[in-house]
């Protein structure tokens, strides 16, 4: 599967929440993100195969951004319930995807964020994909 042509989209919705939450925690690191994403990876591939994912241990920053992501992802999987009555009402109806779906794209921004870091150092993803999200 070439997630960046199939799942752009959700690709984008990902990079929007980690954007948003580096916008109110200037002091976000790439670290920080891949914590979180590399948590959410754990959590949405044992969802995906029917077990409980273990709780998460990850710092105030990491946990805003596990937060922030992890809505997205339940919004795109067309998990309501999670999602705040403002986005249900504003954000476009989608068709729902599958775990595996987003774990695919989860891991995909997992290598960007490792592949930026490395160089651009502790903000280089973080910088880089501000570029694109506003």
């Amino acid at each position: 599967m070439d997630v960046e042509k199939e799942h752009l989209d959700i690709l984008q919705n990902i990079e929007f929440a980690i954007v948003s939450v580096h916008k109110r925690q200037p002091m976000l690191v790439d670290l920080d993100v891949d914590a979180a994403v590399s948590a959410l990876v754990s959590h949405y591939q044992a969802r995906a195969q029917g077990r409980e994912a273990r709780p998460v241990r990850l710092n105030e920053r990491a946990l805003q951004v596990y937060e922030m992501v992890e809505t997205m992802c339940e919004w795109r999987m067309g998990n309501d319930a999670r999602v705040s009555e403002d986005m249900r009402k504003r954000g476009p109806k989608i068709a729902p995807v599958a775990a595996d779906v987003i774990v695919a794209c989860l891991k995909r921004i997992r290598k960007s964020v490792q592949r930026w870091n490395k160089q651009g150092g502790r903000q280089g993803y973080l910088t880089f994909v501000r570029q694109f999200i506003r």
